[in-house]
């Protein structure tokens, strides 16, 4: 029974994985080893509105996945075990992630990955508090890459959960960093998704410009249904009737692409502050009339100087080379290095061992390097902020996405200037 359901198990992570490398009984990684694999699940929308911004972050954890087992895997007590990663389709909705966080603790995941959606992340992280209480002997832990609501680690923070992006108040902070300087901007509209994420940017928004632009003036500020709007030519109508000189969003996927196409039809000739302006189809969405006017945040961005950081880049698309398939997030590399980090250290998987070594993990590649905080398990990174620009001008190399636009970076932000103080007060087992 327990050979035909580990069959059984391999035979679905094979139609569920996108890379058949990924998807390989030990023995076929290593025929030396007999371990069982290191299971991630990665629970996220792969189908839907946001579909895109899934099947990126696919991309991403399965690459590091593959770079990972390409060296042997990850030395255990018990020898080198080999990462394996499933896939569980949320469809971008809370209900269906919880559905499919139990097949993943099902399926024997010690590590659930997610990120897209703060509102779906914090449903898991309660699930998973609940299910660790619950069941000492399945615990798991909850790696989070993209869910950057700052509650997940100040008053919601959990000895279980992981951040690895820059939450929303430090990546406003980053933007703010620009836009103080920025003087052309005497008036700003806000607008972002109507769900906690989009909120807390809004919010933080209105906070920093009146503590650090309060000349601007905000002319708009306004919240829209997540992933259910199909024509934002109505908002952008808004915004050009306004006078803003700037528009600040947290939007992302396909809510920001259509959001710049339709401020393009409509002729409005402001500025985007974004924080993820950089690419999955907004470049190309706004074309010629981005260049200088689309700013980004990121812990990274192609045209960061440095050969260490185009040399990944160039090994990336080479794995990926259709243009669809582009956008590196290097935080997510990160994730998966300082998780086979902290499993070394721990000497095997258990996860409150390996929960105590991630909490002060410090990882590098790429020229990029970053450590996990202890008090509320906040990675720590730099961060850097980029404008559009047409590719080959200077400073810019790469474009993204085959758009023929790409975004140079104009500020970057040390790790000790983009971290903020925390209000979590961790629970730890005993």
């Amino acid at each position: 029974m327990l050979l035909a359901t580990r069959r059984a198990f391999f035979l679905s992570l094979a139609a569920l994985c996108a890379w058949p490398a990924l998807a390989q009984s030990p023995s076929s990684t290593n025929t030396q080893v007999s371990l069982p694999p290191i299971h991630l699940a990665l629970v996220e929308g792969l189908s839907g509105p946001f579909a895109n911004t899934g099947e990126s972050v696919v991309r991403n954890i399965a690459w590091a996945v593959e770079r990972v087992n390409a060296r042997g895997g990850v030395k255990t007590a018990q020898g080198m075990r080999p990462m394996v990663l499933t896939r569980h389709d949320s469809k971008g909705q809370s209900e269906e992630a919880l559905s499919s966080l139990k097949s993943a603790l099902d399926g024997g995941a010690q590590f659930v990955l997610q990120g897209n959606s703060s509102a779906n992340a914090a449903a898991l992280l309660d699930a998973i508090n609940k299910h660790n209480d619950r069941e000492p002997t399945r615990r798991v832990l909850f790696l989070n890459y993209s869910a950057v609501d700052p509650a997940l680690t100040n008053e919601k923070c959990s000895f279980w959960h992981f951040r690895f992006d820059a939450h929303a108040d430090m990546r406003m902070a980053a933007l703010m960093a620009v836009l103080r300087k920025d003087q052309s901007v005497k008036s700003a509209y806000l607008i972002g998704q109507d769900y906690s994420f989009g909120q807390a940017v809004l919010r933080e928004a209105r906070r920093q410009l009146g503590l650090q632009r309060p000349d601007v003036q905000i002319v708009g500020d306004e919240l829209h249904p997540l992933g259910r709007v199909k024509d934002f030519l109505p908002y952008a109508a808004k915004i050009k009737a306004s006078g803003a000189q700037a528009v600040i969003t947290g939007n992302w996927g396909n809510d920001l692409t259509l959001l710049v196409k339709s401020a393009r039809e409509a002729g409005y000739a402001g500025k985007f502050y974004t924080f993820y302006g950089n690419a999955l189809g907004a470049p190309a969405a706004i074309g010629e009339a981005g260049v200088g006017r689309v700013i980004a945040v990121a812990e990274w961005l192609p045209n960061v100087p440095g050969e260490a950081s185009a040399q990944f880049y160039q090994a990336f698309r080479q794995r990926f080379p259709k243009p669809s398939e582009d956008y590196l997030h290097l935080r997510m590399q990160l994730m998966v290095e300082a998780l086979a980090q902290a499993i070394e250290k721990a000497g095997g998987t258990e996860p409150v061992a390996v929960a105590r070594q991630l909490a002060t993990a410090r990882v590098s590649m790429a020229g990029h390097s970053g450590s996990m905080r202890a008090e509320d398990h906040q990675f720590q990174q730099a961060l850097v902020v980029g404008v559009m620009a047409r590719q080959g001008t200077p400073g810019v190399p790469f474009d993204v996405e085959g758009s023929g636009y790409g975004f140079r970076v104009v500020r970057q932000i040390t790790a000790e200037q983009a971290q903020l103080p925390s209000s979590c007060q961790m629970v730890r087992p005993g």
